[in-house]
């Protein structure tokens, strides 16, 4: 075996490679975006920083949603509404007591206890949706979640509840103007006050600012690189806990109910509790991903939860593989990455290049340049409209993958049903027992690991 073929192998085979394999690929792709813009060193990591941060958040999402759908088969098409329980419940509790005039009140609480209370508000959520609708298939269940996501933003947009007292607590949504996201807990680390700036900086923070203003990033920039850095340590969180759930005697019943539920019932197992508790689950780390997400930014509203943030989500996890962890993440890195940066970037690069003048205002206009054999009036009305252009790539992205490779990148490889693997196993110099990582039985397909996929 060459050597080449030995990296392509172990690059194939060891998810973390795999993982950073592609996050090493953006960010050369990035790179060069950001040399071709003119951007300086301070732009480019701006640049690999907001590539990073959204490839985190939806990694953590489509690990959430690969917990319901990849591993217990259970159709969730109201992320958007999950995340938005555990986002405004979170602001709700840790908002001050004493609003300022036109602003929201809340109970003031520390924001750690307004995160526990958002993905338990989030959890018991989901347990209310399931119980009923776990009677229903699946394609009417999914519809239950949609309906939920709606109920929950057209709630929160409801002037009726832009305040409201609870028990003599003053509280509410903020309705459509939105209500204010508590501060970001990171400023704590570089600010003496992290609502006034001008108050001055931690020992600490005068220290890391003085270190990274050497090279010509900006404090603004070090906050972000750091909340970024903190939500990759999440991610990692999730991803080992799922992965162990997978590999538990709960996760294999999940697999059991996923691939064949009459069997799994027949077999003494509580299928119902089973998906009750995993949908749950799910619903409270995709609140907590919520919370990581939207309550980053200084202000919550209800245009942020729509259902085309779920359609995103389910677009990442379908890229990676459903059921498959590591797929999640990658799914949720391309996505983030090529799909919903990407054309933002090759939008600014053609408009740095060329010169296409001002967007007509119509399609009929854009096209009409195309008799006098001139592309630029269309090119600029398709940049113009990149938001629309964005929807288009991802649908075309989607159709492709159905007839080409439907269960995703890593959709296919199959996984162990054991907690330990206790197939035999040769050396790939043609011992009597099957090579490193390969199953001896006839399921095997060509090109399948047979590893125990995390």
């Amino acid at each position: 075996m060459s050597y080449t073929d030995r990296i392509r192998d172990w690059l194939l085979t060891d998810d973390a490679a795999l993982m950073l394999g592609v996050m090493a690929g953006l960010y050369a792709l990035f790179t060069v975006f950001g040399t071709v813009l003119g951007l300086n060193f301070a732009g480019i990591v701006s640049t690999l920083q907001q590539i990073t941060f959204f490839a985190a958040v939806y990694a953590l999402l489509a690990l959430a949603l690969n917990l319901q759908w990849g591993y217990a088969g259970l159709l969730n098409i109201g992320v958007a509404g999950f995340m938005a329980v555990a986002v405004y419940t979170m602001a709700m509790l840790t908002a001050p007591v004493n609003a300022p005039a036109g602003g929201v009140p809340g109970l003031g609480l520390p924001i750690w206890v307004g995160i526990l209370g958002g993905m338990t508000v989030a959890a018991v959520a989901g347990g209310v949706v399931a119980l009923p609708a776990l009677r229903l298939k699946a394609d009417y269940f999914a519809i239950v979640t949609l309906a939920f996501a709606e109920i929950i933003r057209i709630t929160y947009n409801s002037q009726l509840f832009q305040t409201f007292s609870v028990a003599g607590f003053e509280m509410g949504t903020g309705a459509s103007r939105g209500i204010p996201a508590p501060t970001n807990p990171v400023l704590s680390l570089y600010y003496t006050d992290p609502s006034n700036y001008s108050a001055g900086t931690t020992a600490f923070g005068s220290m890391v600012f003085g270190a990274f203003g050497a090279i010509g990033l900006d404090e603004a920039l070090v906050v972000d690189i750091t909340y970024t850095l903190i939500l990759i340590g999440f991610l990692v969180l999730y991803y080992v806990l799922l992965s162990r759930i997978a590999n538990s005697p709960f996760g294999r019943v999940l697999k059991a109910i996923r691939n064949d539920e009459l069997v799994a019932r027949s077999l003494g197992k509580n299928t119902r509790w089973f998906k009750i508790k995993t949908f749950m689950l799910g619903c409270a780390l995709m609140g907590f991903a919520g919370i990581l997400w939207q309550g980053s930014q200084s202000l919550i509203t209800p245009t942020q939860f729509t259902p085309m943030l779920t359609f995103y989500i389910f677009i990442a996890l379908i890229i990676g593989g459903a059921g498959s962890n590591t797929g999640s993440v990658i799914g949720g890195a391309l996505f983030a990455g090529l799909l919903f940066q990407g054309p933002v970037f090759v939008s600014r690069i053609v408009e740095t290049v060329f010169s296409l003048g001002t967007a007509p205002n119509t399609f009929p206009d854009a096209v009409a340049g195309l008799a006098a054999l001139r592309v630029e009036p269309l090119l600029a009305y398709t940049l113009s409209n990149l938001a629309s252009l964005r929807f288009v790539i991802v649908g075309l992205v989607l159709i492709y993958l159905m007839l080409k490779q439907p269960t995703g990148i890593l959709g296919h490889r199959k996984e162990i049903a054991a907690s330990i693997d206790i197939t035999e196993r040769v050396s790939r110099e043609g011992s009597a027992t099957p090579p490193q990582g390969e199953v001896n039985s006839p399921d095997s397909q060509p090109g399948d690991s047979g590893k125990d996929d995390r």
